[in-house]
């Protein structure tokens, strides 16, 4: 990989000298300051935002500049074109994946609920030359019962392995390259190993869904809309690629943004636009019936693993989780008790500067969690800066996002443990929840890019 241009960083904005020197420091007093740069980065009372720090030019490789510059709709539309060539050698098959927080964002806009939302989505997509739409929510299924599982085996080996407990939820890649930039194997043996719901779909996409419709993985084109700008990173991970066939598990990830910037370029009306059911990974004939997850709007994976502990781990049953909320609404905590003893104790941390607060914490062994919720994004993905800023740069559209919550919060609720989808594709796709095919398709592995590698010998979780 190229070397990183110093350089251009300082010329950008200097935000790594000033902020992320700061916050590797062991005094933490000064890293929750409010900050006023004149480069409109930092306002005051405002978020900085990880991807604002991390996915700047200056923080780039020219390598990945690249590959970030191929994650555009000019892109997808040099595909479309070579589509409508004589050359059919060069054809490829469009699959579009959606993500369930995007689909708040088109409510919106469109002035319709989710349902309607997402068929007028994909009726736009398929006017560009998409041949396939799908929902990720499945996907997101199976990043939900790995994380499960491996919280279980990390709890109960907590007491031999010092690297087991806090867990850190995976499904957020500003966090992801946060850690493996900054922190290193301070925090990266404790992220759990599941894929994000994004990867898990590229997965399902070039691999399975290519498989039933007898086509080789790189003649598919896979397009996923996300509410993230970060997403971009993810999808070009070099263990996402499959150098063999040289193709990606995702191609190219567009905000919500961007989609719906394209359909103001093209002048599309809404009404004219068809209702399109979305399509089924598995085939299947009928209308997609359109469901979420249990959580604040970002997949609840700490809601999820919260019941699933209590349950298998102290055969309690939880129905409904009580947030306290703490430094403010995006560092909250959720605790299991018996009989006046705690027995778990999970968080939900978003934003840079709660995440600060906790890496703060973890240098002076101060982290009572089993279980940690991590997301770059104040307010959680719906908040996403691909689909939630506001005209003003670097400000969130307070009043987007809260039609977007009240959106999201409309779809029922279906937990994974009882989706039958998940259940046939486990067998039919991967030989079984425990085998090798699973483990391999289903999980990754993070890398320490940090010098930052001492862990308190004091720590206790």
């Amino acid at each position: 990989m190229s070397e990183v241009n110093i350089g251009k960083r300082k010329e950008k904005c200097e935000n790594c000298t000033k902020q992320c020197n700061k916050k590797q420091s062991e005094d933490g007093e000064n890293s929750h300051k409010e900050r006023d740069e004149t480069n409109g980065q930092v306002q005051e009372g405002s978020q900085l935002l990880l991807s604002a720090c991390l996915s700047c030019d200056g923080c780039l490789s020219e390598e990945e500049n690249l590959k970030i510059s191929q994650q555009s709709l000019e892109e997808v539309e040099r595909v479309v074109a070579l589509n409508k060539k004589c050359d059919v050698s060069k054809h490829k098959v469009l699959v579009a994946s959606v993500c369930p927080q995007s689909l708040p964002f088109f409510a919106v806009k469109f002035g319709v609920d989710i349902t309607e939302a997402a068929q007028k989505l994909c009726s736009f997509l398929k006017t560009l030359g998409v041949r396939y739409v799908f929902d990720t929510t499945l996907a997101a299924g199976f990043s939900i019962l790995e994380s499960q599982k491996e919280f279980i085996q990390r709890y109960r080996r907590r007491h031999h392995d010092s690297n087991a407990l806090p867990m850190f939820t995976s499904s957020c890649p500003g966090w992801i390259r946060y850690a493996e930039r900054v922190l290193g194997s301070l925090v990266t043996p404790h992220i759990c190993s599941a894929r994000s719901p994004q990867q898990i779909m590229g997965s399902l996409v070039k691999d399975y869904f290519s498989k039933q419709q007898k086509l080789s993985p790189e003649k598919v084109y896979h397009v996923l809309v996300a509410p993230c700008f970060d997403k971009k990173l993810e999808a070009v991970r070099e263990e996402f690629y499959n150098s063999l066939l040289e193709t990606r598990d995702v191609d190219c990830v567009l905000t919500s943004g961007e989609i719906f910037y394209l359909m103001e370029q093209r002048k599309v009306s809404v009404e004219e636009l068809d209702s399109v059911p979305l399509d089924h990974v598995l085939g299947e004939a009928g209308d997609l019936a359109l469901v979420r997850h249990e959580g604040r709007g970002s997949e609840g994976f700490l809601e999820h693993i919260f019941k699933h502990a209590a349950k298998e781990l102290f055969g309690l049953e939880v129905h409904e989780i009580t947030y306290k909320t703490l430094r403010n609404r995006d560092f909250q905590e959720v605790t299991l008790e018996r009989d006046g003893e705690t027995l778990l104790q999970f968080a939900a941390i978003y934003g840079f500067r709660n995440i600060q607060t906790l890496v703060h914490r973890m240098r002076k062994g101060r982290v009572p969690y089993q279980l940690v919720e991590v997301l770059s994004c104040p307010g959680g993905c719906l908040s996403g800066r691909g689909q939630a800023e506001s005209d003003v740069v670097g400000r969130v559209d307070k009043n987007l996002v809260q039609q977007m919550e009240e959106a999201y919060s409309s779809l029922p609720v279906c937990l994974p443990e009882v989706n039958p989808a998940l259940h046939t594709l486990y067998q039919d796709w991967l030989q079984g929840q425990d085998s090798p095919q699973a483990s391999t398709v289903l999980h990754t592995q993070y890398r320490n890019e940090s010098q930052v590698s001492s862990q308190p010998p004091h720590m206790q979780w």
